[in-house]
């Protein structure tokens, strides 16, 4: 799976303390081996966001992305469940 990063997502994920920039680069090798392994809650968006999908990164952390195809996957956004999606 190739990763493509948005410069948004970038932002975000240099702001993120060590720990928590060590556990998203974990979540996200796991997302790379199987992106549809059960720890991530991997899930479609609603309304606006549809064709937007979404992981868990922690309790309340989580990574937006959309897959370009099969094989690519371009990340657009880090930021808590309530910031995302009000």
């Amino acid at each position: 799976m190739l990763i493509i990063t948005s410069k948004n997502f970038d932002k975000k994920f240099k702001k993120l303390s060590r720990k928590v920039q060590l556990h998203a680069k974990n979540r996200i090798a796991l997302f790379i081996s199987n992106q549809f392994d059960v720890r991530l809650n991997n899930h479609l968006l609603h309304s606006e966001k549809k064709l937007l999908r979404s992981i868990n990164i922690t309790g309340d952390l989580r990574l937006v992305y959309e897959e370009i195809d099969e094989d690519v996957a371009r990340f657009l956004d880090l930021d808590t469940h309530s910031n995302l999606y009000s």
